[in-house]
């Protein structure tokens, strides 16, 4: 897929802008092996790891972002970006939004279900 053009539904975010979406995706697993490393080292009850759900989030939503070569919320707001950090540009068309919006809302859907799905295994982890 090419990372250098606006492409509804499918790509709205050029190189610059992806690389920021793989530090959020870091820093997101960062927090949560943090947080791992706290629950084993106090043996934390299997409610408390619960508790793991946001920084997973943190790290999907980014990892999902820079897969997919797309922000959901450029998606959300009917914008794309592949110049400059923070240079947005404005989608005219009301058909090439509504495809934005769709996959907006289903980049956030894989996300959270994958944050989801890793916070239940580290809830059922023998600690």
């Amino acid at each position: 897929m090419s990372t250098d053009s606006y492409i509804p539904g499918t790509c709205n975010i050029g190189k610059g802008e992806i690389r920021r979406r793989q530090l959020v995706a870091l820093i997101g697993l960062a927090l949560s092996v943090t947080s791992l490393v706290g629950f084993v080292a106090t043996g934390a009850a299997p409610s408390a790891r619960l508790g793991i759900f946001l920084p997973l989030a943190v790290f999907s939503i980014g990892f999902v972002q820079s897969r997919r070569k797309f922000c959901l919320a450029y998606g959300f707001m009917g914008t794309f970006n592949f110049g400059k950090l923070g240079q947005l540009s404005k989608v005219s068309s009301k058909e090439a939004q509504a495809a934005d919006r769709k996959t907006a809302l289903a980049i956030l859907g894989q996300s959270l279900g994958l944050a989801a799905l890793l916070t239940a295994i580290v809830y059922i982890l023998p600690l």
